[in-house]
């Protein structure tokens, strides 16, 4: 029985992905990437702005036509669209035999053998209940990385978010249960562990009375087989000390920090319900780049929140290249239904909010090829992601690149190298994002 899965969304979907499809793998299942040789399909779904509820439709929509072809037997949703709109995907989509909500990923099995035997499964569980970390991954990413998801939830409650919704409110997993889980995985060839959650930085309050994420980063550089860590989603208010400390002191921490900080302006910022002001983002990015020089820093904004004007964005653009963060992503705004944020007044237009965003890339686009540029002459770390097709050219990831949305080092050699490998380069050029370099020393 060939199972075809799509997973939409986040690397937090992923993981859950990724753990869906061990728990079948115990069960028998073989998979396929080819839509026309599944016999089931399944849909890990995503609803967090606008774009990814589309596409998350569109994609059961196309999935339902092989249903209706006679050469799919079964269809399933899963994931926080399934979780948000199980009764709209009833009635619109009835191709879809079985809804597998955000918590019920662990009942995936039953889920297929409801879908075959004629549907009508609905699996859900309780928001509130303890997360699960499932050993039995099957890692989709190529093997030399993975994502451990530290947690569930969040319990920020911005005001344009739905994740508490479809997700519930923060909960961390076991400490004991996350090493045991990179352990399981570093056995499998994993190199750098990618830390996510709704927010990272949180992890180990609601289970130990106190954030733990230091102690968890030690817990993971203990692994002999890991070589990097990697941590992404840490909101502003909540680095510490600690933290910092440790992230300057353990070298298997990548000198990286994904800190979503979504505007400077405190007006925005307030309207939004984030827990910051513009003074203290600069006085948090100060401290990070003071204690480690050589930090890379990543931030995501967005553009055009309810009620931002001409001269929050002025000074919102101001903030950015002051800061010049090294890594920036922008997003307009989406208006979701069921947050404080949709019915907020002075919504804005989307070609204001589209052209704003445009500025701002424009803005980090320039300061992205400078720091690129910067970066010549230097000798990093970097791990092999593979080879350029009939060419002696491997692509590789400095400490400074997250997997699918930062840059490439594209190396020219005519070593033999695998995936996974980590070698020491000298960066010799940049061409606007991406690195251009030679091998100075190979390790395994």
């Amino acid at each position: 029985m060939n199972i075809m899965f799509v997973s939409l969304g986040c690397d937090k979907n992923l993981v859950d992905t990724e753990m869906m499809l061990g728990l079948l793998q115990k069960k028998g299942y073989t998979f396929t990437d080819d839509e026309r040789a599944a016999d089931v399909i399944v849909v890990n779904t995503c609803c967090f702005i606008g774009d990814a509820k589309e596409e998350s439709i569109q994609t059961l929509l196309e999935m339902a036509e092989l249903k209706k072809e006679g050469r799919l037997k079964a269809l399933i949703a899963a994931g926080c669209l399934a979780q948000r709109y199980q009764k709209e995907i009833r009635e619109e989509i009835p191709e879809v035999d079985a809804l597998v909500g955000t918590m019920a990923i662990g009942e995936i099995a039953e889920a297929v053998e409801e879908a075959l035997a004629g549907g009508g499964g609905n699996h859900y569980r309780d928001l509130g209940a303890a997360p699960e970390a499932y050993r039995d991954r099957v890692v989709t990413t190529g093997g030399h990385y993975a994502c451990l998801k530290i947690a569930e939830g969040c319990g920020k409650h911005c005001t344009y978010c739905i994740i508490p919704k479809v997700r519930g409110e923060y909960r961390s997993i076991p400490m004991e249960e996350l090493v045991e889980q990179a352990r399981k995985l570093a056995e499998g060839g994993v190199r750098e562990l990618i830390l996510v959650a709704q927010e990272t930085t949180l992890y180990g309050v609601d289970l130990y009375g106190k954030k733990c994420l230091p102690e968890l980063l030690e817990r993971l550089a203990g692994i002999q087989d890991i070589r990097w860590i990697r941590i992404l989603y840490c909101y502003p208010e909540e680095i510490t000390k600690e933290l910092i400390e440790t992230i300057a002191r353990e070298p298997k921490v990548c000198h990286y920090l994904d800190i979503p900080i979504q505007h400077a302006s405190d007006g925005v910022l307030k309207r939004m319900g984030r827990h910051t002001t513009q003074a203290q983002l600069r006085s948090i990015i100060e401290g990070l780049r003071e204690r480690i020089p050589d930090i890379c820093l990543r931030t995501t904004l967005i553009s055009g929140f309810p009620g931002e004007t001409q001269e929050d964005f002025e000074e919102l653009y101001r903030f950015v290249n002051e800061m010049e963060f090294d890594r920036l992503g922008v997003f307009t705004y989406s208006r979701e239904e069921d947050t404080p944020a949709a019915d907020m007044p002075d919504q804005v237009d989307e070609a204001t909010k589209q052209s704003r965003r445009e500025e701002l890339m424009e803005l980090q686009q320039a300061v992205a090829f400078e720091k690129a540029e910067e970066m010549v002459g230097q000798v990093v770390e970097s791990m092999i992601e593979g080879k350029a097709a009939d060419e002696d050219v491997y692509v590789a990831r400095t400490y400074r690149d997250a997997p699918d949305v930062d840059g490439y080092l594209f190396i020219n050699t005519g070593a033999c190298l695998n995936s996974g490998d980590f070698v020491k380069v000298l960066v010799t050029d940049s061409n606007e994002y991406d690195l251009v370099g030679e091998i100075v020393e190979e390790f395994s």
